[in-house]
């Protein structure tokens, strides 16, 4: 029987790698064909002669996409964005966090507010009503208006406090008897034990600010305050035949509309896969935080 068993294991794992190999394949390979395409020839692209290598090797796309103004400005906006709605994301996540991960003996009604923000998630105001709202603020055509609305994410207030439910009460009680404060317990035990999460958090809240493109076009009156997306949506699937005008003649061998669009798109995807690979480790860390060890 155990000779059956691990022959059903071998088989087991067998299937899984190459189910997940052909997963990340098709992932993976889309990117590849993108990044030929940016390299290439406009003859070569046009064509469709390009699959996973560059055909007639050239760098003329990314020089003409980076001279760009309006490109680097997007890709600015982008980043502002990130540093500022990502510290509010995470600042007020953390603050909510914590008082709701208590119990109703130390938090009175913490079920009624619990519920007040999951109520949130089910029943929203609507997208006239919002742009209304921050119209009245005055936030629109600002980068206000594309941190705020979205400035404490429910969904990740929900993880974060069911990891602080997990840290052991014995910690919080002992810092309480050496005098310290709540907001002491908080930054001194529960943000060091809770890395993981949080790291975690704010990657998904990186990448969500990063790929948003929508709420650019919605509340900003002028093409120069939009973020990176909101440019590349303009760009790739509202197609201007006026970008292509003040291409040099002797460029149009080099580069085209096409090779212009996937070297823009690449770019845009490139710092968000430079984070993912500093973060991996906190996604298997996470697994068994808040474990007690005897």
């Amino acid at each position: 029987m155990h000779y059956k068993g691990s022959i059903s294991r071998r088989v087991f794992m067998v299937f899984n790698v190459i189910f997940f190999f052909l997963l990340a394949m098709v992932c993976f390979l889309p990117m590849i064909n993108v990044l030929a395409v940016s390299f290439s020839s406009a003859s070569a692209a046009q064509a469709g002669f390009v699959s996973f290598w560059p055909v007639h090797f050239n760098v003329a796309s990314y020089k003409y996409a980076l001279g760009r103004p309006q490109f680097l400005t997007s890709m600015w906006v982008s980043l502002k964005r990130i540093l500022l709605g990502g510290l509010i994301n995470m600042l007020l996540t953390i603050l909510a966090a914590y008082p709701l991960s208590k119990d109703n003996t130390k938090l009175r009604m913490r079920t009624v507010y619990s519920w007040f923000f999951v109520t949130t998630m089910l029943i929203s105001g609507g997208l006239i009503p919002t742009f209304m709202v921050i119209n009245k603020l005055g936030l629109l055509d600002t980068i206000w208006a594309l941190v705020l609305p979205g400035a404490l994410p429910v969904f990740n207030l929900i993880i974060l406090l069911n990891f602080f439910r997990q840290i052991p009460v014995e910690l919080e009680e002992a810092a309480a008897i050496d005098g310290a404060s709540h907001w002491t317990i908080l930054w001194r035990i529960y943000v060091p034990c809770s890395t993981p999460a949080i790291a975690t958090l704010t990657l998904f809240v990186v990448v969500g600010h990063w790929n948003s493109w929508f709420d650019g076009l919605i509340y900003m009156n002028h093409t120069s305050h939009y973020p990176l997306q909101s440019y590349l949506q303009t760009v790739i699937v509202q197609r201007n035949a006026a970008d292509m005008q003040n291409i040099d003649y002797r460029d149009l061998a080099l580069m085209s509309d096409r090779t212009i669009k996937a070297s823009q798109v690449f770019m845009g995807a490139v710092p968000i896969l430079l984070a993912y690979p500093f973060l991996q480790r906190y996604f298997v860390t996470g697994i068994t935080l808040g474990s007690v060890k005897g």
